[in-house]
């Protein structure tokens, strides 16, 4: 990793901590530090699961444990168990919560525009430009990928998503009962694989790999990335992924199809060294045929 940029990276994390109050223990001059403030934020005004609250923040349960014991002490939140036997936990707001959060929503407009007014209008809007690129890079830069088996409550979601969307945008819809399969018996090891990208503990995209086992030849199929998370470069990295996973057990060329309204897929397998070539199967809803030589 380029040195360089790493101490550019670093401070940049100092710039801001300062900036925004973070270093100090009264964040907005409230009671509280910046870890409550955000927590007692991100309950918002219906509440929240505290396994998905913990999702969001990345945090773990400890230190949620923590910081929600301190909230409930001040009279800002309470905790509830539901289900049948009381397991799910949710992080409720009290009046006292809520109005401490319209507080806290004040005073951080406050502290926006205290960052925005002393710079000139071009100014303002260069620094307002930037810090939305740097969100879309900072939360590409925490998906994960990994291979989950087909039946995985994540992969399932994606698959449906994957069908929905073609189904949707295909000019006679969609039915996966007449197209190539990819059962979940041919995603599972050694036969093949599914990766799913999650953010925050939600699945925002998949592709699947068809590895045909002494055969050095293997397929891309069932390649989805949700709306919520395009424009974060997901795509590339998803096939950047399947490419090398199928590298590494064997395969020495890909091949996929596709369906020629899907204009951005196509446009990333062209950018990412597929050539296009003559049909090599009877799929129904392709019109596309691409393969890549590893």
């Amino acid at each position: 990793m380029d040195g360089t940029a790493i101490r550019q990276v670093r401070r940049f994390q100092r710039t801001v901590t300062q900036r925004i109050g973070a270093l100090n223990d009264r964040f907005l001059a409230r009671d509280r530090p910046l870890g409550q403030s955000r927590v007692l934020w991100e309950i918002g005004p219906e509440g929240s699961e505290i396994r998905a609250l913990r999702a969001r923040l990345d945090l773990d349960s400890g230190y949620m444990s923590r910081l929600l014991r301190s909230l409930e002490a001040d009279g800002l939140v309470v905790v509830e168990g539901s289900g049948p036997d009381g397991r799910v936990r949710t992080a409720r707001l009290t009046p006292a919560g809520l109005a401490e959060r319209e507080e806290l929503d004040r005073r951080s407009d406050e502290a926006a525009a205290a960052i925005l007014q002393p710079l000139p209008a071009d100014c303002r809007e260069r620094l307002v430009a930037a810090m939305g690129e740097v969100e879309r890079l900072l939360a590409a830069s925490m998906v994960a990928i990994d291979a989950l088996d087909p039946s995985h409550p994540a992969a399932r979601h994606c698959i449906r998503a994957y069908v929905a969307e073609l189904a949707r945008r295909f000019d006679d819809g969609f039915d996966p009962e007449r197209s190539i399969p990819a059962g979940d018996e041919e995603l599972r090891p050694p036969a093949g694989m599914l990766l799913v990208a999650t953010l925050h503990a939600e699945p925002v995209g998949c592709v699947a790999l068809k590895l045909h086992p002494g055969d050095a030849m293997a397929e891309i199929k069932r390649m989805w990335v949700d709306p919520a998370a395009r424009g974060l470069g997901l795509g590339r990295r998803l096939l950047a992924e399947a490419e090398a996973r199928a590298a590494g057990r064997g395969a020495r060329m890909l091949r996929l199809e596709t369906n020629r309204a899907l204009t951005e897929a196509i446009a990333l397998y062209r950018a990412a060294g597929y050539a296009e070539v003559a049909a090599f199967n009877d799929e129904p809803y392709a019109h596309h045929w691409f393969e890549k030589r590893l």
